[in-house]
C-alpha cells in the first residue's frame, strides 16, 4: 500500500488561484523522490497539502499515511504529524535551547515518556553524527550542522516519511552532498524521503524517482532524465 496516493487531485493557494491541477503522485516505503520545477510551479505547496498546511478541496483520491485528507478533521492534524517527518531550509530551531533541549520539546510534544527521552535523544544524534553537538546552542554550529540537528529532529517519532523542503538550499556543495546522502541512508530502513531541490546536479549523483512541477502539473520524469 502507497504511503502517499494521489489521483486526480487539485491544490489551490490560500488565495483561490490553482497551484497544481489534475495530478498524480505516489509514494511507497523507501523510496527517494526528487520534486524538481521553477520557483512558483508547485513544489512546496505539494508538500504542505501533505502535511495539512494546505487543504485539498477537490480529488478522485488523496491519501496520506491511510487518512483521506479530504475527510481530516482539524484535530487529527497532529496525530498525521507525529508520522510525518518535516525538515525546512532554514532548519527552524529553536535559538534559545541547546540541541538537546530542542529534541525534547519535540519528544515531549508528542507524549514521549520522561524515562526514554534521553535515550531517543542519543539514537538520533548519534545517527547523524552529532553526538558532540548535544549540549551546544544552535548559534554554534555551521548551517549543515544545524541541518542535521534538524534531520535528528525529524526522525524523533521514527516517521514512515520525510518531507524536506529544499533541504541544501543553504549550504555549500559539499555539505549538500553529506546532507542528501543522509537522507538517502534513511531509506534503507523503510522510510520514504520527499525532496523538492533546485540543486539538478545533485540528482546524478544521489539517483531516486523524479518528479516535476511545470504548468500546473506534475509528471514523473524520472526515466527521461536518466536517459538524458
Amino acid at each position: 500500500m502507497a504511503l502517499i496516493d494521489y489521483s486526480k487531485v487539485n491544490i489551490y493557494h490560500q488565495d483561490g488561484d490553482t497551484v497544481l491541477e489534475n495530478i498524480d503522485f505516489k509514494v511507497n516505503e523507501g523510496e527517494f523522490i526528487y520534486i524538481i520545477g521553477k520557483v512558483g510551479s508547485g513544489k512546496s505547496s505539494l508538500l504542505r497539502s501533505i502535511y495539512a498546511e494546505l487543504d485539498i478541496e477537490e480529488a478522485e483520491k488523496v491519501l496520506v499515511l491511510e487518512r483521506d485528507m479530504m475527510k481530516l478533521k482539524r484535530k487529527e492534524i497532529p496525530a498525521l504529524r507525529r508520522e510525518l517527518g518535516i525538515i525546512f531550509q532554514n532548519f527552524l530551531l529553536l535559538t534559545d535551547r541547546t540541541v538537546s533541549q530542542n529534541l525534547e520539546f519535540v519528544l515531549k510534544a508528542t507524549g514521549w515518556k520522561k524515562a526514554d527521552i534521553e535515550q531517543r535523544i542519543d539514537e538520533v544524534l548519534e545517527s547523524v553524527g552529532m553526538m558532540d553537538a548535544k549540549y551546544k546552542m544552535p548559534y554554534q554550529l555551521s548551517g549543515g550542522e544545524q541541518q542535521r540537528i534538524a534531520i535528528a529532529r525529524s526522525i524523533l517519532n521514527n516517521p514512515k516519511v520525510i518531507l524536506a523542503d529544499e533541504p541544501t538550499g543553504n549550504l555549500d556543495p559539499e555539505t549538500a552532498d553529506n546532507i542528501v546522502a543522509l537522507l538517502k541512508e534513511i531509506t534503507t530502513k523503510g522510510t520514504a524521503v520527499v525532496m523538492t531541490t533546485h540543486n539538478i546536479p545533485m540528482l546524478d549523483k544521489f539517483p531516486g524517482i523524479v518528479y516535476q512541477c511545470e504548468n500546473k502539473k506534475i509528471e514523473d520524469i524520472t526515466d527521461k532524465y536518466r536517459r538524458s
